[in-house]
């Protein structure tokens, strides 16, 4: 029989079209057979907190009972607990063979693990969190980044990866902004698709997170409900998942925790079938986020038992409960049993995942041999590490004091480094860094690749400098016992610098991370305590936020009290130390720029810059939201004129105009510009934000050189949910301008759209392409690509 000519025993839409051996695979098994294809297994589950309620959901079956018929996923070999990676390569090994000559369908194991700052395993290279990937706007450089961690991963037998996560930033109280990318739908959807590219690129399945609304959380708080209107939802939330689907091709999706208007993300087809197969076309593989199949009973209260939110989930779109199967084995079986479920629901999934397992190569592996040694750290990793972190870190303001270093090489005679994270590892990575996610349980326990902490990496700069290190607080607490001795330490000094910020973990454990919401953006303790007193000496103060999240620090950024400069550090990584400490003494010029806006206080949030008129300050309210430097924001030490913004007369709506802009480095150093294209639509059917973002592009220009930048944009850029909830482009006027944020402007024009209401489809052209025409050596560094 020909695979035209077979027959599914299923009815149900969005069947996959799979091949003929998947079909038969499929036919000659047994319910328990199908049912273990859909759900993991946590090997090394029990005692470590690395998932919500992770003690709670704790099974007790064991590994052979619970793989007798087979398995869907092994969860997190590696990630759970520090194991050397050869030593448990060579387990999965010997596993994946029991697999394949034990069970009676010898099907081997999807292997998955988190990879959102590297690979989550002991030994493997950290890089910058997602908001330091933001703060760069280098998307080739993340998907460089995202190619060497798919090819660690694929030479470990894993299968595939739990990132990239495409919230949009809605509320940076909430603790997970650290694994966000921005406030900007395009550029989270121009380095997140950037990022599955370079993962998938390298054999290894990426997995869009959290599909959707979940970063929109009331009040910031993690698992809230969200309060979304659907034009929030398709103009902001929506577009990064649809250009990680439609421009890079992703091959699994992870739903959301989040209730939208009373209905889980997990419990309706709204999302996972309607929005993202029969809309979207994805044909690929839906996990589920850890446990949230049984929250449809524990925490939603939508199903009466396990089988019940089992048969919800499936029917919504769910084809693989991770990271057990609670809902999906026994409970689900039981009702199948007894007629209150169709059996064609886990037909459908198991047909997804039996698909996805052929596409990696899985019924075809053999297993022979394990790596016996694997570089999880090497010097290309480093490389690209160190590159990133030093892209990324902002420069938020400077009297000239930094950099440390003048161009003739006179330095600072002293130095006084000060304050919690000055000298600490930990303070360099993020909530999903395996140091900070699961070595935190073990304590002793080395890291396992070299990182250097910013004083290390400083003295390693200034060699003939004096340098003294006072810790004064601590991130958290409030014991100012050491304040005394930091004060004394910047009274002796030429300069102080002063490196502060958060600690990232899960639950209760840090300042930021999962679980871990704040109702304050103040700094996390006394910090700002000691920074005050520091700068009280009169010593010069160059303050260093090292953070997940940007922080209310108006005191920091004007007055008579501020420090002489303030840098904005995004977790940056293993080679973030030396990236702070490069900025610091000038061998690297900052080119970050911010991701997001840099709060004015919690009680503002939550803030977006592409807010509509009523979003902004006006002389009806006392409250202002207006940030204290916004989204795009960073300044170099260099300078740069942007001149010259010209642009088509008009486009019609639905095609695509050009513009271009001349952009001169007018300082003394080397250095990368980020060339910031934004627009205003002046008039609407509904109303339009009073800034968005069309195109970026990072461009590194010698000092006096300088370079024509031009644009070709498609109006699908301008695309939003008119009065009939359907996408399209309006005639009318439409500001342009180019400027160091979206706040300003350097250079500005205006372009007619015309014509006829343009609705959007599928079919519109979804890439920008980016030319770059140079008057002297410049080089042009990133891709921009459109979100439609």
């Amino acid at each position: 029989m020909t695979s035209e000519e077979s027959e599914l025993p299923v009815s149900l839409p969005h069947l996959p079209a799979v091949s003929e051996r998947v079909r038969r695979l499929h036919a000659g098994m047994t319910l328990e057979e199908k049912l273990a294809q859909i759900v993991g297994y946590w090997v090394d589950q029990g005692g470590e907190v690395v998932a919500p309620m992770a003690d709670e959901m704790a099974t007790s079956t064991g590994y052979a009972d619970a793989t007798v018929h087979g398995i869907g996923h092994l969860t997190r070999v590696y990630g759970t607990r520090p194991v050397d990676p050869v030593e448990r390569a060579g387990w999965l090994w010997e596993e994946q063979r029991r697999l394949k000559e034990k069970t009676r369908l010898g099907i081997p194991a999807l292997v998955h693990e988190e990879c959102l700052t590297g690979l989550a395993a002991w030994k493997a290279a950290t890089f910058p969190t997602p908001l330091a990937w933001g703060a760069a706007f280098d998307p080739e450089l993340v998907a460089e980044m995202g190619r060497l961690i798919g090819e660690s991963m694929r030479q470990l037998g894993i299968h595939q990866g739990l990132a990239p996560v495409l919230d949009v930033i809605r509320d940076p109280r909430w603790g997970r902004v650290d694994e966000c990318i921005s406030e900007d739908p395009y550029v989270v959807g121009t380095i997140g698709t950037a990022y599955v590219r370079g993962l998938q690129s390298a054999g290894v399945h990426a997995t869009l997170k959290h599909f959707v609304g979940y970063s929109a959380s009331q009040a910031g708080r993690n698992h809230a409900p969200a309060h979304l209107g659907r034009r929030e939802l398709n103009d902001v939330l929506l577009p990064p998942f649809e250009m990680a689907v439609l421009d890079g091709g992703v091959r699994s999706v992870m739903n959301s925790y989040a209730e939208i208007d009373g209905t889980p993300v997990a419990a309706t087809t709204e999302y996972l079938t309607d929005i993202l197969r029969e809309l979207w076309g994805f044909d690929g593989v839906v996990v589920s986020d850890y446990f949230s199949v049984a929250f449809l009973q524990l925490m939603h209260a939508v199903a009466a038992d396990g089988g019940e939110a089992a048969e919800i989930a499936l029917a919504a779109g769910i084809d693989v409960e991770l990271p057990t199967g609670d809902a999906y084995l026994q409970p689900l079986a039981d009702r199948i049993r007894a007629g209150d479920a169709d059996e064609a629901l886990v037909d459908r999934a198991v047909l997804r995942v039996l698909a996805q397992k052929e596409d990696l190569g899985l019924l075809d592996e053999t297993f022979d041999a394990a790596p016996t040694e694997i570089d999880l750290d090497s010097p290309e990793h480093r490389a690209v590490a160190r590159r990133l972190a030093e892209e990324s870190i902002v420069l938020l303001t400077n009297d000239g004091s930094l950099p440390l270093v003048s161009l003739d090489g006179r330095a600072p005679a002293s130095v006084a480094l000060i304050g919690p994270n000055a000298d600490s590892a930990e303070a360099l990575m993020g909530c999903y860094s395996f140091v900070n996610h699961v070595l935190a349980h073990h304590p002793g326990m080395p890291i396992g690749f070299e990182i250097p902490t910013v004083l290390e990496a400083l003295r390693a700069e200034l060699s003939a400098t004096e340098i003294v290190s006072a810790h004064g607080v601590d991130v958290e607490g409030d014991d100012r016992s050491g304040i005394a001795a930091a004060v004394a330490a910047a009274q002796a000094a030429e300069v102080a610098v002063v490196v502060v910020g958060d600690r990232a973990g899960l639950f209760g454990r840090g300042t930021v991370g999962e679980g871990n919401d704040v109702e304050s953006l103040e700094l996390p303790g006394v910090q700002r305590e000691l920074v005050e007193a520091v700068i009280a000496t009169g010593t010069r103060v160059v303050l260093v936020i090292c953070s997940g999240r940007p922080y209310a620090i108006d005191w920091a950024v004007s007055g008579p009290d501020a420090p002489a400069a303030v840098l904005q550090v995004f977790f940056p990584g293993e080679e973030g130390g030396a990236a702070i400490a490069g900025v610091l003494t000038g061998s690297v010029v900052p080119s970050g720029h911010l991701p997001v806006s840099l709060p004015r206080s919690a009680g503002a949030q939550p803030y977006s810059y592409l807010h509509p008129i009523l979003g902004g300050p006006s002389e009806v309210t006392s409250a202002d939201s207006t940030p204290v430097l916004p989204f795009g924001h960073g300044l170099s030490y260099t300078t740069f004129e942007r001149t010259g913004l010209v642009a088509d007369a008009s486009v019609a709506a639905g095609g695509s105009f050009g513009a271009s802009v001349r952009v001169r480095n007018t300082g003394e150093r080397d250095a990368a510009d980020l060339v910031q294209l934004y627009a205003r639509d002046l008039q609407g059917s509904v109303t339009r934000p009073v800034a968005q973002l069309l195109a970026y592009q990072r461009v590194l220009l010698p000092a006096g050189a300088e370079a024509v930048i031009r644009f070709e944009v498609p109006t699908t850029r301008l695309a939003f949910t008119g009065l009939a909830y359907d996408r399209i482009v309006e005639p009318g006027e439409v500001e342009l301008w180019v400027g160091p944020s979206a706040a300003e402007r350097d250079t500005a024009t205006s372009i007619q759209v015309i014509g006829p209401v343009h609705t959007v489809t599928l079919a519109d052209e979804r890439y920008v392409g980016v030319s770059v025409e140079r008057s002297e050596p410049a080089v042009a560094v990133g891709v921009l690509a459109d979100a439609g």
